[in-house]
């Protein structure tokens, strides 16, 4: 899916396997270890910006922007944006970070690096749909602000810096932990009703519902519903996906009016399974959307225009 984002069609079996030797071999630098052990209290996002912008002078050709190197930046920080989220994670805990495993494929060797234990099969197809999910979503904010940087004739490491830097705002990046904060709120299912005749009779938002560009359903929060009960399942913690679906029942009869479940709804509950601190959250979702990022910037650069915005004057 990365490589038919990046490039434009599906690989061949040869061109696969030369893409994922291409991921697998892309390394992080000492100097990012040190630099993760000396800002490790600081939040997830700050630290993944942080090294991603230090990678900038840290790579020999990070300001090379003719075509090929713009793409090889790309695709090398595919692979090192989860290998410094789980480094991080590693390292504020007191844990040596774990070395990527080339044979494992992307999203089970994330929860790898991640957890220290190789995921089960179910597991690693459920986050690797969650990454595809998450992987592109037209001129959002994050990507705009990329396309922005890129406009400027900045590098691919400028360009994925601003996109994180834009991701961090709650209001782009923040949903998923604010549907978890939601069902810790309610805190069973029976409470899901009383909950949502609460929150709209106070002209509040239910978190995980209605979407900017959605008026029925978000298309993707489907092909997360089934694989969320069968983690829940297997990880012997049903209560969270019945927990969502009393929230789904109890909104039912608002979805005339544009409220309908969004992808959101459900990865939240993903990483809660996974025993994973909210404020990783924003992370994962910066992996799963480094394709989408790096094909837009590649689309920028192809035909590149300054983007110049005029602003109206409005005052005295």
């Amino acid at each position: 899916m990365a490589y038919l984002l990046i490039h434009g069609d599906l690989p061949t079996e040869i061109e696969l396997a030369q893409f994922r030797d291409t991921l697998s071999h892309a390394t992080l630098p000492s100097q990012i270890f040190e630099i993760i052990d000396n800002i490790k209290s600081g939040h997830p996002m700050d630290v993944l910006r942080t090294c991603v912008s230090a990678l900038a002078a840290l790579e020999p050709k990070s300001s090379d922007t003719s075509e090929t190197e713009f793409l090889k930046n790309g695709q090398r920080l595919m692979a090192q944006v989860p290998q410094i989220v789980a480094a991080h994670h590693a390292i504020r805990n007191g844990r040596q970070p774990i070395t990527p495993d080339p044979s494992l494929p992307f999203a089970a060797n994330w929860l790898y690096m991640l957890k220290g234990e190789r995921p089960s099969e179910d597991a690693a197809r459920l986050a690797d749909v969650d990454f595809i999910l998450h992987a592109e979503h037209g001129a959002n904010a994050s990507s705009f602000a990329a396309r922005v940087t890129v406009s400027t004739d900045a590098n691919m490491h400028a360009a994925i810096t601003t996109a994180l830097a834009t991701l961090s705002g709650p209001a782009h990046g923040g949903a998923a932990e604010d549907v978890m904060a939601m069902v810790e709120e309610i805190g069973s299912p029976e409470n899901a009703a009383n909950y949502v005749k609460s929150k709209r009779k106070n002209r509040e938002a239910v978190t995980g519902f209605g979407h900017r560009v959605y008026r029925v359903e978000d298309p993707r929060a489907r092909h997360m519903r089934a694989g969320v009960e069968q983690l829940s399942q297997e990880m012997g913690q049903p209560q969270w996906y019945e927990i969502l679906q009393a929230v789904v029942e109890a909104m039912a009869p608002y979805s005339r009016h544009g409220l309908n479940v969004n992808v959101d709804f459900y990865s939240g509950v993903i990483y809660q399974l996974h025993g994973l601190p909210k404020d990783l959250y924003v992370p994962i979702f910066a992996i799963g959307r480094m394709p989408g990022w790096i094909v837009q910037c590649l689309e920028q650069h192809a035909r590149n225009i300054l983007i110049r915005p005029l602003t109206l004057y409005d005052g005295p």
